[in-house]
């Protein structure tokens, strides 16, 4: 009998489906958000968003049934862990579409162009990231360090947005593509004076698709630190982002009322971090290094959303004019200290 091909430790027609599946919910989702453009209401945000997350959970109750033990359970951690930093990506979105002045009847189409590239991005880094797991066994250490490194900044930074404008391919994109000054129906192109030229929504999608690529860059690693299956962190990724469209209109409101936010991502990213330099501690180093488990993951990333939670709409309700922050650095932010630091 021939021996069944595998990539990653995972059967060739278990991915197969998988993106088959994935692709194929981006495309109902093309085609909700293209056949009438509209202003999302709560309502249809809400069921949405129950719609994707039942799926997500769906998938991981497959994983239990049909993988190996603690599969389902490893899946679901590491797609919370996606989910929970996908609501910094939203806090950054809403900026970005309010920079734009983006009428809502075309935001959600911006969000999906958007949603679409970085999953395209992505898929590249996690393979990279996979490779160099595999190959490179100080990965880990590295992948530690770097998320403790961020979880410090979010704690320095934390009263601080980035600024859309700082992004270089933005900026690039800018001086080299025409661009008409008009949404022109929510089209990405049109024609101006027998001239093709793109439109701000195309900015505007350019915008979010590159700035969701930074985020991938702590994202991965921290999913990375619950497994190094990359099935399982391609899963979890793809199924995060594909409730974001829904996710966006759902807790657009709320959004500046999480004031903890950036802490609370800190913390998680930081509890990631270490966790790596032990999982790396563990097998380089010393077999009598402790490691943390997955259930102990999942409880303390659960714990500390529910407390970022709590704790962000009680501080709201006492101090209703405090907003919330993404805890990210814009280069208009750094330039600025960079100019005190010289004038000094």
């Amino acid at each position: 009998m021939r021996e069944e091909l595998r990539l990653g430790g995972t059967p060739l027609w278990a991915w197969a489906a998988t993106i088959a599946f994935i692709l194929a919910l981006l495309a109902i989702d093309f085609v909700v958000a293209g056949r009438r453009p509209h202003a999302v209401g709560l309502v249809e945000a809400a069921s949405w968003s129950g719609v994707y997350i039942g799926i997500a959970l769906l998938f991981g109750l497959l994983l239990g049934y049909a993988a190996e033990p603690g599969t389902g359970t490893t899946y679901v951690t590491g797609w919370l862990v996606e989910k929970s930093l996908s609501v910094d990506n939203l806090f950054v979105f809403v900026i970005i579409m309010n920079r734009f002045a983006v009428p809502p009847a075309y935001q959600q189409k911006a969000l999906l162009f958007g949603i679409a590239a970085a999953l395209a991005l992505r898929a590249v880094l996690i393979a990279v990231g996979a490779a160099a797991v595999t190959l490179f066994s100080p990965t880990f250490l590295l992948f530690g360090l770097l998320l403790m490194f961020t979880a410090v900044q979010l704690i320095r930074h934390r009263n601080d947005d980035p600024d859309p404008e700082d992004n270089p391919v933005l900026r690039y994109a800018r001086r080299v593509l025409p661009t008409t000054t008009e949404m022109d129906g929510g089209r990405l192109f049109a024609r101006s004076g027998g001239r093709r030229m793109v439109t701000p929504l195309f900015l505007v999608f350019l915008s979010i698709g590159t700035t969701d690529l930074l985020f991938a860059l702590d994202s991965i690693p921290a999913v990375f630190g619950v497994t190094q299956n990359p099935f399982l962190v391609f899963c979890a990724n793809a199924f995060a982002l594909l409730g974001l469209r829904a996710l966006y209109f759902l807790i657009q409101g709320l959004l500046r009322r999480l004031v903890y936010l950036a802490v609370g991502l800190a913390v998680i990213l930081g509890f990631i971090g270490v966790k790596l330099i032990l999982t790396f501690l563990h097998e380089q180093v010393s077999t009598g290094i402790p490691e943390i488990t997955i259930p102990v993951s999942l409880a303390v990333i659960l714990s500390v959303l529910a407390a970022t939670t709590v704790a962000s709409l009680l501080r709201s309700r006492r101090h209703p004019r405090q907003r919330a922050h993404t805890g990210a650095v814009g280069e208009r932010t750094r330039r600025r200290r960079w100019r005190k630091t010289d004038q000094r």
